[in-house]
């Protein structure tokens, strides 16, 4: 690159500091509240960066939290850091949006708005989960009651899947984990093998992460296999291979100019240099999709991350891939052409480091920024919200980048391009039915509570229908681990209750 087409340092972003806490309180009421965990994050961040940044902060991102509910909190934070960013955000609920915000952070010092940028997100769910079982008052800035809730999954689901039960992340990616593996060839049996295996490397690595909650690898059948502890809870998933909430975290990484870091004396080893990436969603409605055998703006974002590895997976030395349930990495790691042997983590897994809701991607990119200190080249951060819905990659790297920060982060029209047809969806049908995917919900003792199909009738419409817990040998069906019953046809009928 020539001098006359050199990025000038100060529109070069880096990632200068990262830090990390983890609250394990002796009684409930020392338990840290969600604002007192994004504080100590940032003040970590900044002591690891060795350089006095926060009160320059210019652009501060708050990933939205569950556990607590205040008015404005990227304000009361502002307020406590003494600083009064021009861009100060409390953004809305989504796995991905961690990713997005650090890409954005950095795309504002591309373009010479900031010079220094925060991003930062705490959950302190354990303890509000404890205090309200044991009817505790916690000392925390007063609960905001007129605040209205984040609008989350059920908001945007259709009657009927409210209706019955498949309208919250554990009952949803259940159809994604029968449909891809049937449409991979796999039988039950293989597609459960190869969550189990995928969900110890996991577990491997949270093992080995001093943040993580859960610190002890789990053998593939200790995660696949149903038992009192590790309770089924919608068919395949066991509780551990879903995302783990019941957590205390905060996580922050901060960001710089090239020029900024330098002048503040931070040692160039400890920089890492987001590269690009890209975003793209589907609809919040899950059955508005043409399918569930995979999710085109998934492969979209990851065909995009590509693209700056030079087109090829396998370029990448250390990865992330969102990890709420085995389907979205299975599918991820398809897509970007990587075997079974995959390691899939840097951090650990929303299983095992803990899925401190929407912000487990901080916690994730501060493990990569460790990652590429250690040794690591070039890092692949893929988060996702929603029920397959919202997406994001970054790519980051140790040496810097050969040309700006692409500011049009957006893949939407690719993946729509690949978008078939929808099927109509229908409350009512009759007729022959064929199986387009399917879960069964567990109570907490175990039993079955009732198993869900989706549908297309004979006119090729969608549907869900629901098959009883009386109706075995229905339910023996769906269940058969050595052959999916995607595919199968039965009759519809309609029950008393309609």
């Amino acid at each position: 690159m020539t001098d006359k087409n050199k990025i000038p340092e100060d529109r070069i972003p880096v990632i200068v500091g990262i830090g990390e806490i983890i609250d394990r309180p002796k009684g409930i009421t020392e338990g840290l509240e969600p604002l007192d965990l994004l504080e100590q994050a940032l003040r970590r961040a900044e002591a690891d960066a060795g350089a006095k940044l926060l009160g320059e902060v210019q652009s501060l991102d708050v990933v939205n939290f569950l556990s607590w509910r205040y008015r404005d909190p990227e304000r009361l934070l502002a307020q406590r850091l003494g600083i009064q960013p021009a861009h100060c955000y409390y953004g809305p609920v989504g796995g991905e949006s961690p990713i997005r915000y650090i890409h954005e952070a950095a795309q504002r010092i591309a373009r010479g708005e900031c010079s220094v940028a925060a991003v930062c997100g705490a959950e302190a769910q354990s303890t509000a989960t404890k205090a309200e079982r044991a009817g505790a008052k916690l000392p925390w800035t007063p609960f905001a009651h007129d605040v209205e809730e984040p609008k989350r999954g059920a908001a945007f689901q259709k009657p009927l899947a409210v209706k019955l039960g498949v309208f919250r992340p554990v009952t949803v990616y259940p159809f994604y984990e029968a449909a891809s593996s049937a449409h991979w060839g796999q039988t039950p049996r293989e597609a459960m093998a190869e969550s189990g295996t995928l969900w110890s490397r996991y577990s491997e690595a949270a093992a080995h992460n001093p943040n993580a909650w859960l610190k002890r690898r789990f053998a593939p059948d200790e995660i696949t296999t149903a038992t009192a502890d590790n309770r089924l809870i919608a068919w395949p998933y066991t509780k551990l291979m879903v995302a783990n909430p019941t957590v205390n975290m905060g996580g922050a990484l901060l960001l710089a100019s090239l020029a900024k870091a330098r002048a503040a004396g931070i040692d160039e080893s400890r920089l890492v240099y987001p590269l690009g990436g890209a975003s793209a969603e589907e609809p919040r409605d899950y059955l508005l999709r043409d399918q569930f055998y995979e999710s085109h703006p998934q492969n979209a974002v990851l065909k995009a991350a590509m693209d700056l590895a030079g087109g090829d997976g396998r370029k990448f030395d250390a990865i992330e891939l969102y990890s709420c349930f085995p389907c979205v990495p299975k599918m991820a790691r398809r897509t970007l052409g990587l075997g079974a042997d995959i390691q899939p983590t840097v951090n650990g897994g929303l299983t095992f480091f803990g899925a401190p809701l929407n912000t487990y991607m901080t916690h994730a990119a501060c493990a990569m920024v460790r990652r590429l200190r250690d040794g690591a080249k070039l890092g692949l951060l893929y988060g996702q919200g929603g029920f397959v819905t919202k997406h994001h990659a970054l790519v980051v790297s140790k040496t810097p980048p050969r040309a700006p920060l692409a500011q049009d982060t957006s893949v939407q029209a690719e993946a729509d391009r690949n978008k078939r047809a929808v099927p109509e969806f229908v409350t009512g049908a009759s007729g022959k039915g064929k199986v387009e995917s399917f879960t069964v919900l567990y109570g907490r003792g175990g039993d079955v509570e009732h198993g869900v199909v989706m549908l297309r009738t004979e006119d090729d419409r969608r549907t869900l229908a629901r098959i009883g817990a009386s109706d075995s040998a229905t339910l023996a069906h769906l269940l058969n681990m050595d052959r999916t019953p995607v595919g199968s046809l039965g009759e519809i009928t309609m029950a008393t209750d309609g």
